[in-house]
């Protein structure tokens, strides 16, 4: 097997669902053979680790620990699933103080045990406000970090090829941006159905306005139909995608989908949300997108709803206030 590069992976949360997807998804997909797992909980690390040897794969140098100093150490790349899973009946903001303590403690642990990474994917929830609190406590560059975001964008194209009963390679700029969670901007005007505008469509025949506003709800409400319909929360999607953006920060294939990033200034600064990136050996680099007024306005909404999450973090003394991040992180001025 060929890999991109030879350089450490390590997998936080590499006992559970995702994490443990993500370990097989990297090396089915040829990252590199230096991958390290870590999970607090021993047992099922192990158990896991077993399987993947049991697969036989070739080249491979798995190794697996439950000591984050040691997963950490010489890492160039981390995807980090540590938190918390969301379940029946829960939002993604129910994990909030949770999932944010652990957030700040794997933070710090980057910046402790692996100041030279490269990149980092943050995934689990609420991703937005996990990843910046990552970013703010690694002492990292906001191109270094970056979240999982494409699976409601994702949701959306498979929406649309049910609805137009096309292949989902057919459905071409699916896009949702802000939030990762029920108040994200679902965009249309970027969005094509084999080669022709999806704004051109909605509101005519083939596809109604109700029909639109009934697609538009089953996307934000993906995450909850997934438990509803595997009694857990979605775990095969994320591990791809996610190993899609580390797979393209290492140098490999383009990521295609919108990620999680930090915007430092302007109407939606001082926070980390969806909007129009590319990820390259460089890191994740983005741009507010563009829309009609109603787009950019359930934009600013979705802002508006990430800020307050934020401030309640800070509330909590979890992350300090604005005016103290950058003694905390110097890269965030």
């Amino acid at each position: 097997m060929k890999f991109i590069t030879d350089e450490k992976l390590t997998i936080v949360g590499a006992a559970g669902m995702i994490g443990s997807n993500m370990v097989q998804s990297a090396i089915m997909m040829g990252l590199t053979p230096n991958i390290c797992a870590y999970d607090p909980y021993a047992p099922a690390l192990e158990g896991m680790a077993e399987e993947m040897y049991h697969c036989g794969f070739e080249n491979i140098r798995l190794t697996y620990t439950s000591d984050i100093a040691e997963a950490l150490k010489g890492a160039k790349y981390v995807v980090s699933s540590g938190g918390a899973a969301r379940k029946a009946g829960m939002t993604r903001e129910d994990l909030l103080k949770g999932n944010a303590e652990i957030a700040a403690q794997f933070g710090k642990d980057l910046r402790t045990y692996c100041p030279d990474v490269k990149h980092v994917v943050v995934i689990f929830n609420p991703a937005d406000i996990t990843g910046l609190i990552t970013l703010l406590y690694s002492g990292l560059k906001p191109s270094q970090v970056s979240t999982l975001a494409a699976l409601d964008s994702t949701r959306l194209q498979r929406a649309l090829s049910l609805h137009f009963n096309l292949p989902q390679d057919k459905i071409n700029g699916c896009r949702t941006y802000g939030g990762h969670g029920e108040q994200m901007a679902v965009f249309a005007s970027t969005t094509r159905i084999d080669g022709e505008p999806l704004s051109s469509l909605i509101g005519k025949p083939v596809l109604t306005d109700e029909q639109w506003a009934n697609i538009r709800q089953n996307v934000i409400q993906g995450g909850k139909r997934i438990i509803e319909l595997r009694g857990r929360s979605s775990f095969q999607s994320p591990s791809y995608l996610s190993i899609e953006m580390i797979r393209a920060a290492m140098g490999g294939a383009p990521f295609l989908w919108p990620a999680g990033t930090y915007i430092a200034d302007g109407e939606f600064g001082k926070i980390m949300m969806a909007a129009e990136t590319t990820i390259d050996s460089e890191g994740v680099h983005s741009r507010i997108p563009n829309g009609t007024p109603e787009e950019i306005a359930e934009l600013r909404s979705s802002y508006k709803h990430l800020v307050e999450l934020r401030d309640e973090v800070i509330e909590m003394g979890i992350i300090p206030p604005l005016s103290e991040w950058s003694k905390i992180n110097p890269n965030l001025k």
